[in-house]
């Protein structure tokens, strides 16, 4: 097995273990916060990573240049943009700026898609 498989494999892992952490979350956010290790108190600190993560993928995914790498991540960036506007209005709350975050990105995974699939790619 040469290394490009294993680390395919351990992105699958990776991927496994993040899925189990959701789900988790999804049946108990109690028990979600406990298993992932998280203190209420330090999610805005948190945040920070996530925001310069979210901003480092999307600048590796423009460096990289493919339309199809681009379309997949905003996919992603566009589900948690609209599912975040989902709970904070079902909430009460403002949910304009990520309801708009998501749309934006879901804007960017459309041209993306169009640009991967007109250059022959399918």
């Amino acid at each position: 097995m040469d290394l490009g498989t294993v680390a395919i494999w351990l992105s699958v892992g990776g991927a496994v273990v993040t899925g189990y952490l959701a789900f988790i979350f999804a049946r108990n956010p109690e028990a979600g916060m406990a298993e992932a290790t998280h203190r209420p108190e330090k999610l805005p600190l948190v945040m920070i990573d996530r925001y310069i993560s979210f901003a480092f993928l999307a600048l590796c995914a423009a460096l990289y240049g493919d339309p199809l790498v681009i379309c997949m991540l905003f996919i992603a960036f566009a589900f948690m943009g609209l599912a975040d506007g989902v709970i904070y209005a079902r909430a009460g709350h403002p949910f304009i700026k990520h309801a708009g975050a998501g749309v934006a990105a879901a804007i960017v995974a459309v041209v993306a898609f169009f640009a991967h699939t007109s250059n022959g790619a399918a």
